[in-house]
């Protein structure tokens, strides 16, 4: 168990770090913006295009960083511990393609949809697309391997019918940007769209805390200690379609950071759930946030989606992984 004197100093390291990537999120891009001066406009209330920028573009932004992050990191780590698989996130068990094709679907069949009402085909397609690698991967038997092979070939093959649609109707070709992961166009509409949804899920995944740390020492001993297994599965399934499909709706398939934060958490605080899902919240945050900045100067002037750094971060770190899975380490 990890020591609290360690949690408070990483707590603190946390929030530090998360205040550094703020800064750099609200201020840093192709619009330079000096702190004291937006708020010295702020506080008059004449207001700059620089500070306009800052109120109504940088800090939403900022915003939805910090709990999309946060969704996907809890996502995956209720995923890892209810599989018991290194390798499970919500990108590898096909949850965000899944949750991608089903709202594209959904903008093909109904133009005129709000991103309101896009999230129920988000929450949906991920369904789906878990229900999908589940059905496959336990066929003659299930292991951590086979589950994560499984779960990116149907992420590939959701993948690809979503591009082949968005390809063939030129009436959506302008989601590709939104397809690869992207929080650069959002704004308060989407903040107040995704809060309700994350609050829930993210609570429920943090009411399950403490029956997953049980979990944790293997099946038997949960049910022994009265723990009601198939109930904490299907909670914690419901809690990752919320955390994942509201996350897509808005943001796009941001890939990897459900498999990478989880498995740091880890590393720092053990295997306690009770500490695992709040750490892995902020750790999420803190990635999203951080990647989103590099976003903005790997192409300057212009912005590449942030899906595209998650996943120069993550490809490697899933690589490492599966090595460690076929040689029985992990």
């Amino acid at each position: 168990m990890i020591r609290k004197t360690r949690l408070i100093r990483l707590l603190v390291l946390l929030i530090v770090l998360i205040g550094l990537s703020s800064y750099l999120s609200l201020f840093l891009g192709v619009t330079t913006i000096r702190p004291l001066e937006a708020i010295r406009e702020w506080s008059s209330g004449d207001l700059s295009k620089e500070t306009l920028v800052l109120t109504t573009l940088r800090l939403p932004r900022l915003v939805l960083g910090l709990i999309l992050g946060a969704n996907l990191a809890v996502a995956g780590a209720l995923m890892q511990a209810v599989t018991r698989n290194p390798l499970a996130s919500p990108q590898v068990f096909g949850v965000n393609a899944g949750a991608s094709l089903f709202v594209i679907l959904a903008l093909l069949l109904f133009p005129a949809l709000g991103t309101a009402n896009l999230v129920y085909f988000a929450f949906f397609g991920a369904m789906i697309g878990g229900l999908l690698v589940f059905s496959f991967a336990s066929v003659r038997g299930m292991t951590s391997l086979k589950l994560a092979l499984v779960g990116m070939a149907i992420h590939l093959l959701l993948t690809s019918l979503t591009k082949g649609l968005i390809l063939f109707n030129d009436r959506i070709t302008n989601v590709l940007y939104w397809l690869s992961g992207s929080i650069s166009d959002s704004g308060w509409l989407e903040v107040r769209l995704i809060v309700p949804w994350s609050i829930i899920g993210l609570i429920l995944a943090f009411s399950l805390a403490k029956s997953l740390a049980i979990f944790q020492l293997g099946q038997d001993v949960a049910v022994g200690l009265g723990q009601n297994i198939t109930r904490i599965r299907m909670l914690a399934a419901v809690a990752v379609v919320l955390l994942a499909g509201v996350t897509v709706a808005v943001a796009g398939a941001i890939g990897f950071i459900g498999l990478m934060v989880p498995h740091i958490v880890r590393r720092l605080v053990g295997e306690d759930y009770r500490y695992v899902l709040p750490v892995s919240a902020l750790c999420g945050g803190l990635l999203l946030t951080s990647a989103d900045v590099l976003a903005r100067f790997i192409a300057y002037p212009y912005e590449s989606p942030v899906g595209i750094v998650t996943a120069l971060l993550g490809a490697p770190f899933f690589l490492y992984l599966a090595k460690r899975q076929t040689k029985g380490v992990a």
